[in-house]
């Protein structure tokens, strides 16, 4: 098993500046045939088996013809991508740039099944596991790990992953939502010789190869956990029979001057993973935003579809916290790991991570490197992170959502 990941942020390249830097049909082509003949001398002239591709989304337009150029290239038995406004690879984090990011990997003994899904084709909830399995044309004796990239706005992700871990509850599924475009059509999906502009592309991998999941969020809880006592929907109105937004400022006023400033800027709602847990701690929520606050009844309009007695919590984000996040599940990581030969990683990150978080470039990728070597990552920043948690599957927000591939079977 090899892997290898390559960046190429375009008009850096060209010695250009961003704004003089104006893609064209050409002048993409060649940079897709100089990135495959490239990844071809890193993989020893051995054609891979899987290609991930993420492309910037002012370069959509021509996406067409740069798979192309890679797919007679490199001759992947599987091949997907998306567009995304930030990009990682060859163990750099480039965001809000032009650029093209590749990840390639040869991998034998494992079986790569590429499948995509549209909105129509999602079988209702209470469906049976054979029409998932038939969904994804795959069945869950094969041991599959599957790796998911779909649109934001034109396929329900989370009754997808709620789906497949009813179809196929002991496999990792792990991915992200494409980011760059900002309205249905505008976001692309590649899946093998085909671009999408709505649903889901993925692959299915099975055989010699392992997917070690590890998600890190990127917030603390402060103030106590609480339960939902009035709600519709978005709208959160009460927690524990007080008003949501009075709630919320009674949490403000008990934290530091610092808490508080940070919280101007950055103070979201929790809504826990695992109802039945007595105990809940930090990396136990699911992360929403607070999107306002309703002024007539003084609701929080929050980023979930809320349920009455849900248990909440208010959490802040901050850089120092998301750090030692990471650090904690990384050498949590290294411990179970212990042996294992990591051969290459995909980093799905949210958008608000990176330089807006860290304020310096490739924090994620340099503290993943410095726990495990200097293995290839490639991947890209998310509209929101695919992620188990507790062993179910969760669509994240300010998450880093890493799948680190090792073979099954160590030398």
């Amino acid at each position: 098993m090899k892997w290898v990941s390559r960046l190429d942020a375009l008009e850096e390249k060209r010695g250009a500046k961003e704004k003089d830097f104006s893609p064209s049909s050409e002048s993409l082509r060649e940079v897709a045939r100089g990135e495959a003949e490239q990844i071809l001398a890193d993989l020893d002239q051995v054609h891979p088996d899987l290609v991930i591709a993420f492309f910037s989304p002012d370069v959509r337009d021509f996406m067409e013809e740069m798979c192309g150029e890679l797919r007679a290239i490199l001759q992947p038995r599987a091949f997907i991508g998306c567009t995304a406004a930030g990009l990682i690879g060859g163990g750099r984090e480039v965001e809000q740039r032009s650029a093209i990011a590749i990840t390639a990997a040869v991998l034998p003994d494992v079986q790569c099944k590429v499948f995509t899904v549209d909105q129509k084709r999602l079988p209702d909830m209470d469906a049976a596991p054979d029409k998932w399995e038939d969904l994804v044309g795959i069945k869950p004796a094969d041991n599959p790990s599957f790796i998911i990239l779909s649109d934001p706005f034109t396929l329900a992700i989370e009754s997808f992953v709620q789906g497949l871990d009813y179809a196929f509850p002991k496999s990792v599924k792990i991915g992200g939502l494409a980011s760059g475009g900002h309205t249905a059509g505008k976001n692309r999906l590649v899946a093998d010789d085909r671009i999408y502009t709505s649903g889901l592309v993925g692959v299915a991998l099975s055989g010699n190869i392992a997917v070690s999941p590890l998600v890190a969020q990127g917030c603390r809880p402060v103030g106590k956990p609480g339960h939902v006592t009035r709600c519709d929907r978005q709208l959160l109105y009460e927690i524990d029979g007080m008003p949501a937004a009075e709630k919320l400022k009674e949490m403000l006023m008990d934290l530091s001057e610092a808490d508080r400033k940070l919280a101007k800027d950055a103070v979201f709602i929790g809504v826990a993973m695992d109802e039945f847990k007595e105990d809940q701690r930090e990396g136990d929520f699911l992360i929403r935003n607070i999107l306002g606050i309703e002024p007539v009844s003084g609701a929080l309009l929050v980023g979930e579809s809320l349920r009455n007695e849900r248990t909440v919590q208010f959490h802040l984000r901050d850089a120092k916290s998301s750090r030692l996040d990471l650090k904690d599940h990384l050498q949590k990581f290294v411990v179970d790991h212990v042996g294992d030969e990591i051969s290459g990683a995909l980093l799905f990150s949210c958008l608000g991570r990176g330089q807006y978080l860290y304020g310096e470039p490739n924090h994620d990728s340099d503290c993943l490197r410095a726990y495990l070597g200097q293995i290839p990552i490639g991947g890209f920043f998310c509209n929101g992170e695919i992620g188990p948690v507790g062993g179910s599957t969760f669509l994240h927000g300010y998450t880093s959502s890493f799948a680190i591939f090792s073979p099954v079977y160590q030398k």
